[in-house]
């Protein structure tokens, strides 16, 4: 009787075990799946970005004669942004990194480029670029909207994957923490326009 009740007792406990393993391991894989799918939307935002900067500049050129340099670096930092791609299966915090500073390099020859057409009126009334503005201001919300969603969905696997029990199933499982968007050295400080 003693034997039948250990066994019984053995069985309870790998089936409790193994119920909340299979419980927590399918709740760390939804987790995981919203972390890549939140990275598929930022990725997506950016191409948006990217897909409208030959237009901006285009027009920009149509329009104004005027800083070459500063064209030039838009379109350099744009093909080093669209060159940098990043697996949602391999979210290593310094490819995150990586992706982020050519986004970022970007994102700063955007702006340089938008001061300077301020000097340039006939520029400014031109209603193909201010159309394209308009996107690109568009473009900038959703790209803060979804770096904040992605940021949410690493929040919510990182506690997951940080919970016990969970975290020792996520252990064995080879599940590990990611790293979300940082702000940029310097974002503190608010950008100087001069005209």
């Amino acid at each position: 009787m003693t034997k039948n009740l250990t066994l019984i007792i053995i069985l309870a406990a790998i089936l409790i075990l193994g119920g909340c393993g299979c419980g927590s391991y399918n709740g760390l894989v939804q987790q995981d799946e919203a972390v890549k799918n939140s990275w598929n939307r930022v990725q997506s935002d950016y191409q948006r970005r990217a897909d409208l900067i030959p237009n901006l500049v285009n027009t920009v050129k149509g329009e104004a004669n005027f800083e070459r340099g500063t064209l030039t670096d838009v379109i350099n930092a744009r093909a080093s942004a669209t060159q940098m791609k990043v697996d949602p299966n391999d979210l290593t915090p310094e490819k995150v990194q990586q992706f982020q500073a050519a986004q970022g390099q970007l994102s700063q020859a955007l702006g340089r480029l938008l001061v300077v057409t301020e000097a340039y009126p006939n520029l400014r009334a031109n209603d193909a670029f201010r159309g394209l503005q308009a996107q690109l201001e568009g473009t900038e919300n959703r790209i803060k909207t979804a770096r904040n969603d992605f940021n949410d969905a690493v929040q919510n696997y990182n506690t997951k994957v940080r919970s016990f029990p969970t975290n020792i199933f996520a252990g064995m499982m080879g599940f590990k923490q990611r790293q979300g968007f940082a702000a940029e050295a310097g974002a503190e400080r608010a950008p100087e326009v001069k005209f």
